[in-house]
């Protein structure tokens, strides 16, 4: 690699081979081989008295720091002082996730000899969540007729933030512990909001708005209406990322537990933040950041699925699961979003279940999971290891913590319809 304007291999091949015809013609007395070498003289004069004066510089960088999944953005290089220079090529590295366009990552242009700044762009699109380099390469570029070359310069990338996009997520059933001040679930208590919780008679205090006519003209004194006030709730996402089975899928590809598990969180909180609950986020295993704090609003969507893009898979062995400070108060959900394989993520449901939090965890684990495998000794490994993981699914269920499959719209359903009956059931008392 070089800074400088150096000659090409074309302008070192037409010097030598015009001064060798030039004299062999000379000595030998045959104008034929004169022909032929005053064309290449008279290119390589012309091409050494207008060699670039002026050395360029490179800068690059990408039009956008962060895209979502399926979007794309674009690598600018500008090459300045660039007067001298007839045409750029930048070729960047490929990567799995990544699409270029063109395919090769290969791109050029040419530009006249007056324009004193020269831009090369290479459009890039990214196909999984995460946090890559990109634009990792080299720039190069020849002045007129390809006698002198600048460079390859490298080109060191840059950071593109991958946010997930969100599965499809949808839920009908209320939160079961509202504990909010606004929002738009029902609670259990009479207050300022839209549902009608009864008919009641007229107190001091009651606004005149509230009155209701048809039953205070029948029973000749006034009646109000009253509402059940309107509260937010509060969720907490727990994603485990100790391990990741399956495939690592892209948009188009099979996904992994971790892939669900990243997209089905960034789907419940997009859903709950619209409706304005309040949405905390904590990731088990090795991430650069592994908490969200609770928060509302848009901003806080961003932020968490910023915190999902940044994601890397590994269990961290030092920490302690049943020492986590999770930072949530009295009547928060847990949602956790694990393919259980490990004691950690168990330690941490079961934790939190004892806190006595409400506790929702959400399997991830794809159905498809290693049945491509050929090796009986692997298939024979992963049979043991599903058994293993039944008897931790038991531990979990059996402190009564629902586990359901992720499936999109309506997973939630049922268990948060449960949860929000069980203030009213009975329970055992110990004497």
């Amino acid at each position: 690699m070089t800074t400088r304007w150096q000659p090409t291999h074309a302008l070192l091949r037409a010097a030598l081979a015009s001064v060798t015809f030039a004299g062999a013609a000379v000595a030998l007395g045959r104008s034929d081989l004169l022909v032929i070498a005053v064309p290449l003289l008279v290119w390589t004069v012309a091409a050494v008295v207008r060699r670039p004066a002026a050395v360029p510089q490179a800068r690059d960088g990408l039009l956008h720091d962060s895209v979502r999944e399926g979007e794309g953005t674009v690598l600018r290089t500008v090459l300045h002082d660039s007067g001298g220079v007839e045409h750029a090529v930048v070729r960047v590295a490929r990567h799995r996730w990544l699409l270029w366009r063109p395919s090769t990552g290969v791109a050029g242009v040419t530009a006249g000899h007056s324009r004193d700044e020269l831009r090369v762009d290479v459009p890039v699109s990214s196909r999984r969540w995460g946090s890559r380099r990109v634009g990792e390469g080299l720039v190069a570029a020849t002045s007129p007729w390809a006698a002198y070359r600048w460079g390859p310069h490298a080109l060191h990338g840059h950071t593109l933030t991958t946010l997930p996009v969100p599965g499809r997520f949808d839920t009908k059933a209320p939160g079961p512990h509202p504990i909010g001040l606004v929002g738009t679930h029902p609670s259990r208590r009479v207050g300022g909001g839209t549902e009608l919780a009864g008919i009641r008679p007229f107190q001091p205090g009651d606004r005149l708005r509230r009155l209701h006519w048809p039953v205070s003209l029948r029973t000749g004194t006034l009646y109000v209406t009253s509402t059940l006030a309107e509260e937010d709730s509060s969720i907490l996402l727990v994603v485990d990322a100790g391990v990741s089975v399956g495939g690592c899928g892209g948009l188009d590809e099979p996904a992994g537990s971790l892939d669900i598990a990243v997209r089905a969180a960034g789907a419940v909180a997009e859903h709950y933040l619209h409706r304005g609950d309040r949405v905390a986020l904590r990731v088990l295993g090795s991430t650069e950041r592994n908490a969200v704090h609770t928060s509302t609003g848009r901003r806080h969507l961003l932020r968490i699925l910023d915190t999902l893009a940044r994601i890397v898979p590994g269990e961290k062995r030092s920490a302690d699961p049943s020492r986590i400070h999770f930072g949530v108060s009295g009547g928060t959900v847990v949602i956790m979003l694990s393919p259980m394989l490990s004691d950690q993520a168990v330690t941490a449901t079961l934790t939190l279940a004892r806190q006595g939090l409400s506790v929702i965890v959400v399997d991830t684990l794809p159905d498809d999971a290693y049945l491509a495998e050929k090796d009986r000794r692997v298939l024979l490994a992963w049979r043991m290891r599903l058994l293993e993981r039944e008897a931790l699914l038991s531990r979990v269920q059996l402190s009564g913590t629902p586990v359901v499959v992720w499936r999109g719209p309506g997973t939630l359903d049922e268990v948060l319809r449960r949860l929000g009956r069980r203030p009213s059931l009975p329970r055992m008392a110990g004497r």
